[in-house]
């Protein structure tokens, strides 16, 4: 998405020339669900002045009753006019930060929280990019419009129509994607049934978090259109592979120019590049926690399926946390292939930023490259300490330890822990069909 610049006068001026008549202030809570307060265009001027106040006591993860009035502050540059609505009486969308009654930052908030991050960055001399690569199922719907596991089409990796049924409704997810100023890069079916992947540009960190949550109300709005249900659930089927979305990262100098790039080095890879890695590799468990937020992401996190298992770096092989994709000259990135399409992209993109920083600061070298050969299969045991946490509860045991990760996520550490500990706590407590299936009749 090419960032613009707006103001409140031309902001003021398309709404009247495009008819727009709805305004949803869009923000998002602290599990990454995206959420909004709806406006009329008669109240534009209050919201572009941030008047607009709503009960945060209401939100998941933010604030206690005594403390509920908070105030949505518009990010000008997010305006954008959604192309599925009608013609007539559109509707448009400002993504805002979270600010509390006297003024000031909402910590609480997961965009604040990136943003706190990404100013230590600029203190050091850095920006990072991030271009995601996002995995998602389509599946059918049954009388009562609820989703079901039923894939739409037997198609494979990178197949067309008719195999595809999904081709017309990929087509029109990146029309529209295109239609709201995204730069689309590629897009294909993936290995399993009814799965897809569209990827889109790199972009400075905090517009691709808003992208990142832009991006998935579309296709799920689109494919609703086509009579279908999209989920990035990371692994809604069992024995097939979930879904991913890896994260291609480019660090920027003050001067604009790729500081992951080594003209000297036999991968191209500066030293930066290599701390950079360091400095996820250290955190890689912590880190887990938030790009891999739900009990069903570790489904996803297995050997066998192409998911990442191994902590650790690699060029050609597929299993570790990290790859170095091929490039040509100056254009090297680092690829996190660990997070998933569940993860909230504010504090996503927080933490993986607050790493990779703390392995330039503290010059973290990473461990010695993994080979093709170490790839696990399916039923390999392989040890604890250089794998990524097993399970959600593994995981937030390993952020509630490491100092780094959690103030990256600030004020929001508490609720996080708090959302995810009673998430846990649900899921262990249930009776699962698998236990009925295995015991009732054993035993």
């Amino acid at each position: 998405m090419n960032k613009k610049i707006y103001t409140k006068q031309y902001i003021k001026q398309l709404v009247k020339q495009e008819d727009v008549k709805f305004i949803r202030l869009q923000f998002v809570d602290i599990l990454g669900s995206l959420k909004n307060v709806a406006i009329t265009s008669e109240q534009l001027d209050r919201a572009l002045d941030g008047e607009i106040r709503f009960d945060g006591s209401s939100i998941e993860g933010f604030v206690r009753m005594n403390e509920s009035d908070m105030y949505l502050i518009p990010d000008l540059e997010t305006f954008a006019v959604f192309p599925w609505r009608p013609h007539q009486g559109k509707v448009a969308r400002l993504i805002c930060d979270i600010y509390k009654a006297d003024g000031t930052p909402f910590g609480g908030d997961p965009r604040i929280v990136l943003k706190n991050v990404l100013e230590e960055a600029k203190s050091m001399g850095y920006a990072l990019q991030l271009g995601p690569e996002f995995e998602f199922f389509l599946f059918h719907t049954d009388e009562n419009g609820d989703p079901t596991t039923v894939t739409h089409d037997k198609g494979g990796y990178f197949d067309l129509g008719p195999m595809d049924l999904g081709e017309n409704v990929r087509r029109d997810m990146i029309m529209t994607l295109e239609e709201m100023d995204f730069d689309i890069k590629a897009s294909h079916h993936e290995v399993a049934p009814g799965q897809h992947e569209i990827d889109f540009e790199s972009a400075d960190l905090l517009t691709a978090a808003d992208n990142i949550a832009t991006f998935k109300l579309v296709v799920k709005v689109i494919a609703q259109k086509h009579g279908l249900h999209a989920t990035f659930m990371p692994k809604p089927i069992y024995g097939i592979v979930g879904s991913g979305m890896h994260c291609n990262l480019k660090l920027l100098d003050e001067l604009g120019c790729n500081a992951f790039y080594g003209k000297d080095d036999p991968l191209k890879l500066s030293q930066e590049a290599y701390w950079f890695m360091g400095g996820l590799v250290a955190h890689a468990k912590a880190i887990t926690a938030v790009t891999n937020p739900t009990i069903n992401s570790y489904k996803r996190l297995k050997p066998g399926f192409e998911a990442p298992v191994q902590i650790g770096w690699s060029t050609s092989n597929t299993s570790p946390l990290i790859r170095i994709p091929s490039a040509r000259e100056d254009n090297v990135s680092i690829e996190l292939r660990s997070p998933d399409p569940s993860t909230n992209p504010y504090l996503a993109a927080a933490v993986i930023l607050k790493a990779g920083l703390d392995g330039i600061r503290n010059r973290i070298a990473p461990p010695a490259m993994l080979e093709q050969h170490e790839t696990p299969g399916p039923f390999s045991i392989l040890d604890s300490d250089k794998t990524l946490p097993d399970t959600l509860k593994d995981a937030m045991m390993a952020l509630s330890k490491d100092e780094v990760i959690k103030s990256a996520l600030g004020e929001a550490y508490d609720s996080y822990l708090k959302a995810k500990s009673m998430e846990w706590y649900d899921y262990i407590s249930q009776v699962h069909e698998w236990e009925v299936k295995k015991y009732i009749s054993k035993y």
